[in-house]
């Protein structure tokens, strides 16, 4: 590998954990890795060679978690100036990355039951009436997750209250009422039909 290759591959992997962020292809899973603005006015795209640059966009491009807004400003970066480019890294990135994040909550949103799914609905609103990209980023990473527990409890809390259930699916919706987020959606999904008799 010829040295100013070596030394792209190097950059590009540093720069990897703060240049990409995780699009909106959470909605099955909404667990996606923490980036900010923050996190972009302190990874040195200044520093950067405008190969690196490219390089740092092209990945972007690349990644399928990438969502439309950014995919698209991205291209637009690629297809633009240096200074397009970097503008996009340093800046024009997040703004695209919460027009992704407002549309995956409106996705949430239009799933969303209004009967069984309150906590969901409530805090995807707070989100968007805040309509800052830590707000909207915020409710994606955590904020959801959260409240679809605070809802799957009330769901598991319903079956509890029902006094015709067997003993076994008892025991086992009072284990998971007591559970991770994760424990909750298994049980209600899948482990209260597991459960004999």
């Amino acid at each position: 590998m010829r040295p100013t290759r070596t030394a792209l591959a190097l950059v590009a992997t540093a720069l990897t954990p703060a240049l990409l962020l995780a699009g909106p292809a959470f909605a099955a899973s909404p667990a996606t890795t923490v980036a900010t603005a923050s996190a972009a006015t302190g990874s040195g795209v200044d520093e950067l060679s405008d190969d690196d640059v490219r390089v740092a966009i092209a990945r972007i491009i690349a990644d399928p978690t990438t969502g439309k807004a950014v995919h698209a400003a991205a291209q637009k970066a690629l297809d633009g100036t240096i200074e397009d480019q970097r503008y996009f890294l340093e800046t024009g990135r997040w703004i695209a990355q919460a027009e992704d994040d407002r549309v995956a909550i409106a996705r949430i949103l239009a799933s969303a039951d209004p009967k069984t799914d309150r906590a969901v609905i409530r805090e995807a609103n707070k989100a968007l009436d805040a309509n800052t990209p830590k707000a909207l980023r915020a409710y994606l990473e955590t904020g959801y997750r959260l409240a679809r527990a605070e809802d799957d409890r009330v769901r598991v809390a319903r079956i509890l209250a029902d006094p015709t259930i067997s003993d076994a699916l008892r025991a086992a919706a009072e284990d998971a009422i007591d559970g991770t987020p994760e424990e909750l959606r298994y049980f209600l999904e899948i482990g209260r039909y597991e459960v004999d008799g």
